[in-house]
């Protein structure tokens, strides 16, 4: 479920769209202030940035602008990682508009909680509420929705969620409630936005897509389950992909 089948960029981007341009967005606005240095860059930072003092001021676009904007090299990275990893099953199975609706709003929960729950002082930047909104669809979807996911995709999801959460606790400088209202605001809308919804198919784009003119070609629906059609480097690698996301979690959760 989130190991990625497609061939290039333009596949990406044609299959997933939302997940392309909000990846593409954040590094363009981290690029401009931080590599390049300019000083546009730099005033849409100081105008999306989250800043509850200024929100009490009345500037509540800031719950909105933070989710875009991030601090250093490693924090833009490892969100879009994240979201390249987690967010193209979710865009499959909801479609473009629940997907921008789920993530944008679990993003806009957090941030309304932590501007609630943090000092006027607090200033904040981040994707984390967003992120950890994913991870609350997938856990409901876990949990209590057993048909759209399949069973090794819901314990990836689980132990990372919960290495997520003892991280949250440990390391300084971390929105804690961005974290835990964007979780809280993902396992609220799950059952919204997952009514009628098809589980997840590595296959649906391309029948739809890289093979629309070939009505001839057939399709195992449960090729992806059969261990045979994985390769065998892939399968005896599993376990270092597995906990080289969770090495890559832990370290680079600065959300």
């Amino acid at each position: 479920m989130f190991i990625r089948n497609e061939r290039s960029i333009k596949e990406f981007m044609q299959y997933y769209p939302i997940v392309f341009t909000v990846v593409v967005i954040n590094l363009f606005l981290w690029l401009i202030r931080n590599l390049l240095g300019l000083q546009i860059g730099w005033d849409i930072y100081q105008w999306g940035i989250g800043s509850n003092f200024l929100i009490e001021m009345g500037e509540y676009w800031r719950l909105v602008t933070p989710i875009f904007l991030h601090a250093d090299l490693m924090h833009v990275l490892f969100n879009s990682f994240s979201l390249v990893l987690f967010g193209p099953a979710l865009e499959q199975m909801l479609g473009k508009y629940k997907f921008l609706l789920a993530y944008l709003g679990t993003g806009i929960i957090a941030n309304i909680a932590t501007y609630f729950l943090e000092p006027l002082s607090y200033v904040h930047l981040g994707a984390s509420g967003a992120v950890f909104g994913l991870f609350g669809i997938y856990a409901f979807m876990a949990f209590f929705r057993k048909s759209l996911i399949d069973h090794g995709s819901s314990q990836i999801v689980i132990t990372i969620l919960g290495i997520s959460l003892l991280m949250t606790f440990m390391r300084s400088n971390i929105n804690v409630y961005a974290h835990l209202f964007g979780l809280i605001g993902g396992l609220a809308i799950a059952p919204l936005i997952l009514s009628k919804v098809e589980p997840y198919s590595p296959w649906r784009n391309i029948r739809r897509s890289r093979y629309k003119e070939d009505d001839s070609i057939q399709f195992d629906p449960n090729r992806w389950n059969n261990k045979r059609r994985i390769p065998t480097a892939l399968r005896k690698n599993i376990f270092w992909i597995i906990l080289g996301i969770l090495v890559i979690f832990g370290l680079l959760s600065r959300l």
